[in-house]
């Protein structure tokens, strides 16, 4: 016996079904790829600290995680990141490297194309 388990967090729903169709109206099959993250049991969301984030992006870049990204370690460049949630302690940090914190939907709404945006996990 296999149970279905639906998300019961609203803003998630309607986030995984906005990632679908902005994937299907631009073409932009990154969307469609968070949506497959996001689909997934929350125990296997990405949480990337900052550390992370600092080793792997240039200045300017946009990076999105499909989950939450963590406080621990620094952050040199100035950096867009959207992720589901971010530690009250990395919100800050990003802020003080004059990065700045936007929600996946902002992301979107941003740069339907998805054009430009690497996917950190």
């Amino acid at each position: 016996m296999t149970r279905n388990v639906e998300k019961t967090n609203p803003r998630l729903t309607n986030l995984i079904v906005l990632l679908k169709n902005t994937s299907r109206e631009n073409e932009a099959m990154i969307w469609r790829e968070i949506a497959g993250r996001l689909e997934t049991p929350k125990r296997n969301y990405a949480e990337v600290n900052l550390s992370k984030i600092n080793r792997y992006a240039n200045a300017g870049d946009v990076i999105i995680v499909p989950g939450k990204v963590l406080g621990s370690g620094v952050i040199e460049q100035s950096v867009k990141i959207a992720a589901l949630n971010f530690s009250e302690s990395a919100t800050n940090k990003i802020r003080d490297a004059k990065g700045q914190c936007m929600t996946i939907e902002q992301l979107i709404k941003d740069n339907p194309k998805g054009s430009g945006v690497r996917i950190l996990r």
